[in-house]
């Protein structure tokens, strides 16, 4: 069933992907001429004609990212103002470390959580900080992969677009529509989507019980087209409101990879080499596929310490009874491989094994899908490096798509390559060594290690999925914030340097005679190949430390 499952889904997201790639070519390509278009830009003093270089593109960005991360953080710290409407809970102004830690969070695409939604935020802070935010970073995320795209594809330009009309294109254009269809569905299935107060009902067992309610849909979707995870309520997509069954889980895991599919698509019609757009997805599938293979597989498996009291099967801890464990691989996956971190089920009980392979996910830079436009130009600074290291090994001046790959280019591609781990390996380094790193720890071992070394996996790769024990203190929401921060624009301003850069190359006709292909199955695989020794190679020390050792140690009776 699971390998169905996944078949399914893999046939559906590929239908999908390649129509909106023609749509998105169509929509970035065109020239302003709706008047509704040309009014907005006039009204913001926007000129839509002048065109960017790689420097002021990356200055818009960072702009409009610290505006609306104060705008959301002011959002969140008036709570208690917002009136019976908008906050018909009641709930009290958010805690100024949270608040900051949450609205640097959404803003770059991570919406790693802190807290419980359901029991934090009003609903103007759900709405007007939270969704809107998703909306905003992902356009974000979405105009920078297709500046990238530019770079790859212009010759002698020392420009690669203009910042607010791909901007504002990508929200009006590609997110809104994809939301507005989305949330349809999830409310025909039974998302709520109201502004009523939570109600209270007595469960079968006598207990009392509150059931969320809320404007939960029109949330659900930005959180997942646009690249996000944050989820109305703290158990995210695991809870019953927000994903109801399986046709809800379905469009939910569509929704997260659609628009990082539909990208090197994207890619190969605006370059005008289509065979080197596929070739790029059948890396980031080959990748997704193996990644969900080897997770699927530990999951079911199970915990021998669990198999020796006499119960048998995979391991269902922390798991949905109505998705199971056949459901838990490619849930994992697409979640993991995107930077769409939402789950529906607990990470924090995943065998060692199931929790690796996560950990894996996040550590190949983002680069298996990834974020919406982000997961397109993470991997193409590593099929830069790929072309330089076969360059090396045959003794030519590297290209890729009749562009001299040169030593700026490999600079810049080194650079974003290489801050990813830096920072994570940094900070965990700190947080184990010091006692506000361990203070809120509640695991010990190995566990414990790969609780903190997962929270910045995931704030590096603005993921947001987590191993849950792990609590919050200042130390936490400050540095696991500025991770989140390099991870996100740390990378963006080198990539953008190397798109400007190659924007400014010519293009060289391409004779596949004494030249390195890069649109067929030896170059699929050196790609793949480069991927992993960078991310799998860079990290196993520290993974050795965490669910490698966990992983002997559950075999040897020890469980943390």
């Amino acid at each position: 069933m699971p390998w169905f499952n996944a078949a399914v889904f893999l046939v559906v997201l590929l239908l999908a992907a390649a129509p909106l790639a023609r749509y998105m070519q169509g929509l970035f390509e065109a020239p302003v001429r709706w008047r509704i278009e040309a009014v907005l830009y006039r009204w913001c003093g926007v000129d839509p004609e002048h065109e960017m270089g790689w420097a002021e593109y990356a200055v818009a960005a960072l702009a409009l990212s610290l505006a609306a991360t104060l705008a959301g953080y002011a959002i969140m710290r008036t709570q208690q103002w917002q009136g019976p409407f908008f906050n018909p809970q009641g709930f009290p102004n958010v805690d100024p470390w949270i608040a900051w830690n949450t609205a640097v969070s959404f803003v770059t695409t991570t919406d790693w959580q802190f807290y419980s939604g359901e029991s934090t935020m009003s609903y103007l802070s759900q709405m007007g900080a939270l969704a809107w935010l998703n909306f905003v970073a992902g356009a974000i995320g979405l105009a920078a992969g297709v500046a990238v795209i530019r770079g790859f594809a212009r010759k002698n330009s020392a420009t690669l677009g203009n910042f607010w009309v791909d901007c504002t294109r990508s929200l009006y254009g590609v997110l809104l529509p994809l939301c507005v269809l989305f949330g349809l569905l999830y409310a025909s299935q039974g998302i709520p989507q109201n502004f009523s107060r939570y109600l209270t009902a007595i469960n079968a067992q006598g207990f009392t019980q509150s059931i969320t309610g809320g404007p939960m849909a029109s949330q659900e979707a930005p959180k997942l087209v646009g690249g996000n995870g944050g989820g109305f309520v703290g158990a995210n997509s695991a809870s019953p409101n927000e994903n109801p069954d399986g046709v809800t889980n379905l469009f939910e895991l569509l929704a997260i990879w659609l628009i990082p599919a539909a990208f090197p698509l994207l890619f190969g019609r605006m370059t005008g080499q289509q065979r080197a757009g596929r070739a790029l997805l059948v890396t980031m599938l080959v990748l997704g596929v193996g990644s969900f293979a080897g997770a699927q597989l530990a999951e079911q498996a199970g915990n021998p310490i669990v198999h020796a009291l006499g119960v048998t099967g995979g391991n269902m801890e922390g798991k949905e009874v109505r998705f199971g464990v056949a459901n838990a691989g490619l849930s994992l996956a697409v979640a993991t491989d995107s930077g769409t971190g939402s789950s529906n089920f607990a990470y924090d009980s995943l065998t060692p094994l199931g929790g690796l392979f996560a950990m894996l996910n996040l550590q190949f830079a983002e680069v298996i899908f990834g974020g919406v436009g982000s997961g397109l130009y993470g991997l193409l600074v590593f099929a830069v490096v790929t072309v330089f290291l076969a360059g090396l090994m045959v003794g030519r001046t590297p290209e890729y798509l009749g562009k001299k790959i040169e030593r700026r280019e490999v600079q810049f591609a080194m650079l974003a390559v290489l801050i990813f781990p830096c920072i994570i390996l940094f900070a965990t380094a700190v947080a184990v060594l010091i006692p506000q790193g361990t203070a809120t720890l509640t695991n010990a071992g190995p566990h414990g290690f790969s609780e903190i070394l997962y929270a910045f996996c995931s704030g590096a790769a603005n993921n947001g999925s987590a191993f849950a024990g792990l609590g919050p203190n200042v130390f936490y929401n400050v540095a696991i914030g500025l991770i989140m921060l390099g991870g996100r624009f740390l990378v963006l301003i080198p990539t953008l340097a190397l798109a400007g850069a190659l924007a400014a190359r010519p293009t060289n006709e391409l004779t596949h005679a004494g030249t390195f292909r890069t649109d067929d199955a030896l170059f699929v695989a050196l790609l793949i190949g480069v991927i992993l020794l960078v991310g799998a190679l860079t990290f196993f020390p520290a993974d050795i430390l965490g669910p490698i050792v966990e992983h002997f140690e559950m075999h040897a009776g020890t469980t943390y």
